[in-house]
């Protein structure tokens, strides 16, 4: 009796952190860009733009809509990637509403994805591919707990990062759901980046991938967030196939921002 007592005690404190809407309104900025350079050792392998376009409405659900922008860099001929993310999120930042992908990997034709997740719930979700315009997945995939596309799951780590919590994220990786470990340690340090000549204080946390991406993204990574309300991602190191690659805020675009000195 008492280990059942334990456990729903457990699993009701994750409900409530994990459904909980906690403040966002000085971390999201409409108009927000957000430039990356991702690297292997000293070498450039492309980068990735981050745009928070506007508040919207999709079929009657309040959302935050985003782009992202993924290309690799042209001088390496054996890497060739071109994507183009466009989410619909919650307001909430904890689920995905819609989410339209294009991408072209080496010499292969574009592809399309479209998501549609089951909105207030977003337990389950239609997800169909395309490739070179003929349709090649049509799923219905299910969930016990909300499922955030990648671009949600970013935002989410923004605005939960100095919480000091532990959280599991189904999260949808191509044509399956695969989660992904979440540990905001709420701890605070001094990071470097070649765009900013002093050391910015920033929250660190780490995490884990239970899925894998293009070019072997997933397992174990690491975060630098600004330590400040904009929660601006700094730097992140992550798993591909070579080794680790590190993710550097390189430009930004952002009202009233810069960052925090350490």
């Amino acid at each position: 009796m008492i280990k059942h007592r334990v456990l729903f005690l457990f699993v009701f404190i994750f409900y409530t952190i994990y459904n909980t809407n906690y403040s966002n309104a000085s971390m999201l900025q409409i108009g927000e860009e957000l430039e990356y350079d991702v690297s292997y050792l000293s070498i450039k392998l492309g980068k990735i733009k981050i745009v928070t376009l506007n508040n919207d409405t999709y079929k009657g659900t309040k959302v935050y809509r985003t782009k992202i922008y993924i290309e690799s860099n042209p001088n390496i001929p054996f890497l060739s990637l071109k994507t183009i993310f466009n989410s619909w999120m919650d307001t909430s930042l904890t689920s995905g509403v819609y989410f339209e992908g294009n991408s072209k990997l080496g010499d292969e034709k574009w592809g399309f994805q479209k998501i549609t997740f089951n909105t207030p719930s977003g337990h389950s979700l239609k997800n169909i591919k395309y490739y070179d315009n003929e349709k090649i997945n049509d799923t219905i995939l299910t969930s016990n707990t909300k499922v955030l596309d990648g671009a949600t799951l970013f935002f989410l780590a923004r605005n939960c990062v100095n919480l000091k919590k532990k959280l599991k994220v189904p999260t949808i990786i191509d044509l399956s759901i695969g989660n992904t470990i979440l540990n905001f340690t709420g701890k605070t340090e001094k990071t470097k980046i070649e765009s900013v000549k002093y050391p910015i204080k920033t929250y660190y946390f780490d995490g884990k991938a239970e899925w894998v991406g293009v070019y072997g993204l997933g397992d174990k990574f690491e975060g630098w967030f600004s330590c400040d309300d904009a929660r601006v991602p700094i730097k992140a190191k992550m798993k591909v196939y070579v080794g680790s690659i590190m993710i550097e805020l390189k430009n930004w675009k952002r009202s009233n921002w810069t960052p925090p000195k350490a």
